[in-house]
Protein backbone atom coordinates (compact mmCIF):
# COMPACT_ATOMS: atom_id res chain seq x y z
CA UNK A 1 0.00 0.00 0.00
CA UNK A 2 1.34 3.43 -0.94
CA UNK A 3 1.96 6.00 1.78
CA UNK A 4 -1.18 7.95 2.71
CA UNK A 5 -1.32 11.55 1.61
CA UNK A 6 -2.27 13.79 4.53
CA UNK A 7 -3.40 17.40 4.45
CA UNK A 8 -2.57 19.05 7.78
CA UNK A 9 -4.73 22.12 8.35
CA UNK A 10 -3.05 24.83 10.43
CA UNK A 11 -3.44 28.53 11.05
CA UNK A 12 -6.93 29.92 10.61
CA UNK A 13 -8.11 33.30 11.84
CA UNK A 14 -8.83 32.63 15.53
CA UNK A 15 -6.99 34.15 18.49
CA UNK A 16 -5.00 30.90 18.56
CA UNK A 17 -3.57 31.13 15.02
CA UNK A 18 0.08 31.19 16.11
CA UNK A 19 -0.35 28.11 18.31
CA UNK A 20 -2.17 26.32 15.51
CA UNK A 21 0.69 26.98 13.08
CA UNK A 22 3.17 25.56 15.58
CA UNK A 23 1.00 22.51 16.21
CA UNK A 24 0.56 21.91 12.49
CA UNK A 25 4.29 22.05 11.81
CA UNK A 26 4.95 19.47 14.53
CA UNK A 27 2.25 17.12 13.26
CA UNK A 28 3.54 17.42 9.70
CA UNK A 29 7.08 16.69 10.87
CA UNK A 30 6.00 13.53 12.70
CA UNK A 31 3.83 12.30 9.83
CA UNK A 32 6.67 12.75 7.37
CA UNK A 33 8.87 10.84 9.79
CA UNK A 34 6.38 7.97 9.69
CA UNK A 35 6.43 7.81 5.89
CA UNK A 36 3.34 9.87 5.03
CA UNK A 37 3.17 12.38 2.21
CA UNK A 38 2.17 15.66 3.85
CA UNK A 39 0.95 19.03 2.70
CA UNK A 40 0.22 21.84 5.16
CA UNK A 41 -2.72 24.10 4.27
CA UNK A 42 -4.15 27.19 5.91
CA UNK A 43 -7.86 27.35 6.73
CA UNK A 44 -8.81 30.28 4.53
CA UNK A 45 -10.94 31.06 1.50
CA UNK A 46 -8.65 28.98 -0.70
CA UNK A 47 -8.93 25.82 1.39
CA UNK A 48 -11.54 23.88 -0.57
CA UNK A 49 -9.94 24.49 -4.00
CA UNK A 50 -6.56 23.50 -2.51
CA UNK A 51 -8.01 20.32 -1.01
CA UNK A 52 -9.52 19.42 -4.37
CA UNK A 53 -6.17 20.06 -6.04
CA UNK A 54 -4.12 18.14 -3.46
CA UNK A 55 -6.60 15.24 -3.19
CA UNK A 56 -5.46 14.00 0.23
CA UNK A 57 -6.45 10.59 1.54
CA UNK A 58 -7.12 12.08 4.96
CA UNK A 59 -7.20 15.51 6.59
CA UNK A 60 -5.68 16.30 9.99
CA UNK A 61 -7.25 19.50 11.41
CA UNK A 62 -4.55 20.98 13.62
CA UNK A 63 -6.57 24.11 14.22
CA UNK A 64 -7.23 25.63 17.63
CA UNK A 65 -10.06 27.99 18.48
CA UNK A 66 -13.48 28.15 16.87
CA UNK A 67 -12.31 27.51 13.31
CA UNK A 68 -11.01 24.07 14.22
CA UNK A 69 -13.00 23.02 17.26
CA UNK A 70 -16.61 24.20 16.98
CA UNK A 71 -17.61 21.49 14.49
CA UNK A 72 -18.17 23.69 11.45
CA UNK A 73 -14.97 22.68 9.66
CA UNK A 74 -15.71 19.00 10.28
CA UNK A 75 -19.14 19.51 8.69
CA UNK A 76 -17.49 21.04 5.61
CA UNK A 77 -15.04 18.15 5.34
CA UNK A 78 -18.00 15.76 5.49
CA UNK A 79 -19.74 17.80 2.77
CA UNK A 80 -16.86 17.28 0.36
CA UNK A 81 -16.40 13.64 1.34
CA UNK A 82 -13.03 13.86 3.09
CA UNK A 83 -12.21 11.69 6.09
CA UNK A 84 -10.39 13.43 8.92
CA UNK A 85 -8.50 12.69 12.10
CA UNK A 86 -10.44 13.59 15.22
CA UNK A 87 -13.97 13.83 16.51
CA UNK A 88 -17.02 14.34 14.35
CA UNK A 89 -18.82 17.65 14.02
CA UNK A 90 -21.54 16.96 16.61
CA UNK A 91 -19.06 15.87 19.28
CA UNK A 92 -16.87 18.91 18.57
CA UNK A 93 -19.82 21.25 19.04
CA UNK A 94 -20.67 19.56 22.31
CA UNK A 95 -17.15 19.76 23.75
CA UNK A 96 -16.66 23.32 22.46
CA UNK A 97 -19.56 24.61 24.56
CA UNK A 98 -18.02 24.23 28.03
CA UNK A 99 -21.20 24.64 30.14
CA UNK A 100 -23.09 22.08 28.04
CA UNK A 101 -20.13 19.69 28.06
CA UNK A 102 -19.96 19.95 31.85
CA UNK A 103 -23.61 18.94 32.14
CA UNK A 104 -23.08 15.92 29.89
CA UNK A 105 -19.98 14.81 31.78
CA UNK A 106 -21.71 15.31 35.15
CA UNK A 107 -24.55 13.07 33.97
CA UNK A 108 -21.91 10.39 33.32
CA UNK A 109 -20.94 10.49 36.99
CA UNK A 110 -17.85 12.72 36.87
CA UNK A 111 -17.60 15.61 39.33
CA UNK A 112 -17.72 19.16 37.88
CA UNK A 113 -17.30 22.56 39.56
CA UNK A 114 -20.34 24.67 40.36
CA UNK A 115 -20.74 27.35 37.72
CA UNK A 116 -23.08 29.68 35.92
CA UNK A 117 -22.93 30.79 32.28
CA UNK A 118 -24.10 34.34 31.64
CA UNK A 119 -24.45 36.19 28.34
CA UNK A 120 -23.27 39.76 27.95
CA UNK A 121 -26.91 40.87 27.70
CA UNK A 122 -27.62 39.43 31.15
CA UNK A 123 -25.19 41.85 32.76
CA UNK A 124 -26.54 44.72 30.66
CA UNK A 125 -30.21 44.03 31.39
CA UNK A 126 -30.02 42.96 35.05
CA UNK A 127 -27.12 45.07 36.23
CA UNK A 128 -23.57 43.79 36.40
CA UNK A 129 -23.01 44.65 40.06
CA UNK A 130 -26.02 42.70 41.32
CA UNK A 131 -25.30 39.67 39.13
CA UNK A 132 -21.64 39.50 40.10
CA UNK A 133 -22.45 39.90 43.79
CA UNK A 134 -24.92 37.02 43.54
CA UNK A 135 -22.29 34.80 41.88
CA UNK A 136 -19.73 35.62 44.56
CA UNK A 137 -22.24 34.74 47.30
CA UNK A 138 -23.26 31.50 45.58
CA UNK A 139 -19.82 30.11 44.74
CA UNK A 140 -17.50 32.04 47.02
CA UNK A 141 -14.05 33.37 46.17
CA UNK A 142 -11.79 32.74 44.40
CA UNK A 143 -13.83 32.43 41.21
CA UNK A 144 -12.65 31.39 37.76
CA UNK A 145 -13.96 33.59 34.95
CA UNK A 146 -13.63 32.14 31.44
CA UNK A 147 -15.30 32.25 28.03
CA UNK A 148 -17.97 29.60 27.45
CA UNK A 149 -16.20 28.70 24.22
CA UNK A 150 -12.50 28.91 23.56
CA UNK A 151 -9.14 27.37 24.22
CA UNK A 152 -5.52 27.94 25.29
CA UNK A 153 -6.81 29.66 28.48
CA UNK A 154 -7.45 32.87 26.55
CA UNK A 155 -9.72 35.19 28.52
CA UNK A 156 -9.39 33.11 31.71
CA UNK A 157 -8.86 34.87 35.05
CA UNK A 158 -8.77 33.60 38.62
CA UNK A 159 -10.48 36.30 40.69
CA UNK A 160 -9.64 36.47 44.39
CA UNK A 161 -11.24 39.81 45.29
CA UNK A 162 -14.86 40.70 44.49
CA UNK A 163 -13.80 44.16 43.32
CA UNK A 164 -11.84 42.50 40.48
CA UNK A 165 -14.79 40.52 39.11
CA UNK A 166 -16.16 43.21 36.79
CA UNK A 167 -12.79 43.72 35.08
CA UNK A 168 -12.29 39.97 34.63
CA UNK A 169 -15.72 39.55 33.07
CA UNK A 170 -15.14 42.52 30.74
CA UNK A 171 -11.85 40.96 29.59
CA UNK A 172 -13.57 37.63 29.13
CA UNK A 173 -16.14 39.18 26.77
CA UNK A 174 -13.30 40.08 24.39
CA UNK A 175 -13.21 36.35 23.54
CA UNK A 176 -16.94 35.61 23.35
CA UNK A 177 -20.43 36.71 24.24
CA UNK A 178 -20.93 34.37 27.21
CA UNK A 179 -18.86 34.26 30.39
CA UNK A 180 -18.66 31.31 32.77
CA UNK A 181 -18.27 32.09 36.47
CA UNK A 182 -16.97 28.91 38.06
CA UNK A 183 -16.14 27.85 41.58
CA UNK A 184 -12.36 27.59 41.97
CA UNK A 185 -11.26 24.03 42.71
CA UNK A 186 -8.05 23.75 44.69
CA UNK A 187 -5.87 20.77 43.94
CA UNK A 188 -3.49 19.25 41.43
CA UNK A 189 -4.07 20.27 37.82
CA UNK A 190 -3.68 17.39 35.37
CA UNK A 191 -4.25 16.76 31.69
CA UNK A 192 -5.12 13.31 30.38
CA UNK A 193 -4.62 12.56 26.69
CA UNK A 194 -6.56 9.78 25.00
CA UNK A 195 -5.65 8.22 21.65
CA UNK A 196 -6.93 5.33 19.56
CA UNK A 197 -3.90 3.17 18.79
CA UNK A 198 -3.77 -0.43 17.73
CA UNK A 199 -7.54 -0.47 17.36
CA UNK A 200 -8.23 0.40 20.99
CA UNK A 201 -8.82 3.48 23.09
CA UNK A 202 -5.75 4.16 25.22
CA UNK A 203 -5.69 6.54 28.18
CA UNK A 204 -2.16 7.92 28.44
CA UNK A 205 -0.40 8.84 31.71
CA UNK A 206 -1.70 12.05 33.24
CA UNK A 207 0.53 15.11 32.98
CA UNK A 208 0.72 17.23 36.13
CA UNK A 209 1.05 20.96 35.50
CA UNK A 210 2.74 23.23 38.02
CA UNK A 211 3.03 26.99 37.49
CA UNK A 212 4.98 28.75 40.22
CA UNK A 213 2.81 31.47 41.76
CA UNK A 214 0.37 31.67 38.89
CA UNK A 215 -2.15 29.95 36.68
CA UNK A 216 -1.72 27.82 33.58
CA UNK A 217 -2.56 30.69 31.22
CA UNK A 218 -1.69 31.27 27.56
CA UNK A 219 1.89 32.39 28.28
CA UNK A 220 2.54 29.47 30.62
CA UNK A 221 1.21 27.02 28.03
CA UNK A 222 3.34 28.14 25.12
CA UNK A 223 6.49 29.64 26.65
CA UNK A 224 9.23 27.09 27.25
CA UNK A 225 10.14 26.94 30.93
CA UNK A 226 7.11 28.89 32.16
CA UNK A 227 5.50 25.76 33.60
CA UNK A 228 6.84 22.59 35.14
CA UNK A 229 5.43 19.22 34.08
CA UNK A 230 5.50 15.87 35.80
CA UNK A 231 4.69 12.84 33.66
CA UNK A 232 3.24 10.71 34.98
CA UNK A 233 1.54 12.99 37.49
CA UNK A 234 2.65 12.61 41.09
CA UNK A 235 -0.50 10.87 42.25
CA UNK A 236 -1.11 7.78 44.38
CA UNK A 237 -1.83 4.72 42.26
CA UNK A 238 -5.52 4.55 43.19
CA UNK A 239 -5.97 8.27 42.49
CA UNK A 240 -4.24 7.91 39.11
CA UNK A 241 -6.74 5.17 38.24
CA UNK A 242 -9.66 7.41 39.24
CA UNK A 243 -8.26 10.20 37.08
CA UNK A 244 -7.87 7.86 34.08
CA UNK A 245 -11.40 6.52 34.56
CA UNK A 246 -12.86 10.03 34.80
CA UNK A 247 -11.06 11.15 31.63
CA UNK A 248 -12.23 8.11 29.72
CA UNK A 249 -15.81 8.61 30.95
CA UNK A 250 -15.74 12.23 29.77
CA UNK A 251 -14.29 11.26 26.37
CA UNK A 252 -16.96 8.64 25.84
CA UNK A 253 -19.86 10.70 27.21
CA UNK A 254 -19.06 13.50 24.76
CA UNK A 255 -18.79 11.06 21.85
CA UNK A 256 -15.17 11.95 21.05
CA UNK A 257 -12.96 9.81 18.83
CA UNK A 258 -9.36 9.28 17.69
CA UNK A 259 -7.74 11.74 20.11
CA UNK A 260 -8.64 14.17 22.86
CA UNK A 261 -7.26 15.80 25.97
CA UNK A 262 -9.32 16.02 29.14
CA UNK A 263 -8.32 18.62 31.73
CA UNK A 264 -9.11 17.97 35.39
CA UNK A 265 -8.24 19.11 38.90
CA UNK A 266 -7.61 16.45 41.53
CA UNK A 267 -8.94 17.65 44.86
CA UNK A 268 -7.07 16.96 48.07
CA UNK A 269 -9.45 14.08 48.82
CA UNK A 270 -8.45 12.40 45.53
CA UNK A 271 -11.67 13.25 43.64
CA UNK A 272 -11.01 14.23 39.97
CA UNK A 273 -13.06 17.23 38.85
CA UNK A 274 -13.69 17.78 35.12
CA UNK A 275 -12.78 21.18 33.68
CA UNK A 276 -12.99 20.74 29.90
CA UNK A 277 -12.31 18.43 26.97
CA UNK A 278 -10.21 19.41 23.96
CA UNK A 279 -10.95 17.90 20.56
CA UNK A 280 -7.83 19.43 18.96
CA UNK A 281 -5.18 19.11 21.66
CA UNK A 282 -2.00 21.06 21.13
CA UNK A 283 1.00 19.33 19.56
CA UNK A 284 3.61 22.07 19.96
CA UNK A 285 6.99 21.52 21.60
CA UNK A 286 5.48 22.45 25.00
CA UNK A 287 2.11 20.70 24.56
CA UNK A 288 0.88 17.96 26.86
CA UNK A 289 -0.23 15.25 24.44
CA UNK A 290 3.29 14.64 23.06
CA UNK A 291 4.62 14.49 26.63
CA UNK A 292 2.01 11.89 27.54
CA UNK A 293 2.79 9.80 24.44
CA UNK A 294 6.47 9.68 25.36
CA UNK A 295 5.67 8.89 29.02
CA UNK A 296 3.65 5.90 27.85
CA UNK A 297 6.75 4.56 26.08
CA UNK A 298 5.24 5.13 22.65
CA UNK A 299 6.85 6.61 19.56
CA UNK A 300 5.19 9.90 18.64
CA UNK A 301 5.62 9.42 14.87
CA UNK A 302 4.11 5.93 15.09
CA UNK A 303 1.13 7.15 17.17
CA UNK A 304 0.34 9.93 14.70
CA UNK A 305 0.59 7.47 11.80
CA UNK A 306 -1.73 5.09 13.68
CA UNK A 307 -4.25 7.92 14.09
CA UNK A 308 -4.13 8.56 10.33
CA UNK A 309 -4.68 4.85 9.63
CA UNK A 310 -7.57 4.82 12.14
CA UNK A 311 -9.16 7.79 10.40
CA UNK A 312 -8.84 6.07 7.03
CA UNK A 313 -10.91 3.22 8.45
CA UNK A 314 -13.60 5.74 9.51
CA UNK A 315 -15.90 6.36 6.52
CA UNK A 316 -16.70 9.95 5.58
CA UNK A 317 -20.31 10.97 6.08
Amino acid sequence: MSAPRVAVLAGGLSHERDVSLRSGRRVAQSLRGSGCEVVVLDADAHLLPRLEQEAPDVVWPSLHGAVGEDGALRDVLDLVGLVHVGSGAAACRLAWDKPVAAQVVAAAGVAVPGEVALAHTTFRDLGAHAVLAAAARRFGLPLVVKPARGGSALGVTVVREEDDLARAVAECFAYGGTAVLQRFVAGTEVAVSIVEVGGELRVLPAVEVVVDGGTYDYDARYTAGAAEFFTPARLPEDTARRVADAARAAHEALGLRHLSRVDLVVRRDGEPVFLEANTAPGTTETSLLPQAVRAAGLDLDAVYRDLVDTALRTPAR
